[in-house]
């Protein structure tokens, strides 16, 4: 994951090309550091002050969706 020098919009890089990330993928993979997925999730419903049920169902949706098309890699998804 990097920023893109002319647009300054998060992108990540992978060998066939460049996704942008809209805010809500870069907050997700930004946390990304070896914590799990709840972990993740709680941090940003803490973060934001966000209903945790619906933010775990878009953190989730993201990062399966990420790994679907092999940009990311998950452990397990929990």
């Amino acid at each position: 994951m990097q920023t893109d020098s002319k647009t300054g919009n998060s992108v990540l890089l992978f060998p066939e090309g460049v996704l942008e990330l809209n805010e809500t993928a870069h907050e997700i993979l930004s946390r990304c550091d070896g914590r799990t997925v709840s972990e993740i999730i709680q941090a940003l419903a803490e973060e934001y002050n966000v209903d945790l049920e619906m933010l775990a169902t878009d953190v989730r949706e993201t990062l399966a969706d990420l790994q679907r098309r092999k940009l990311i890699e998950l452990a397990e998804l929990t």
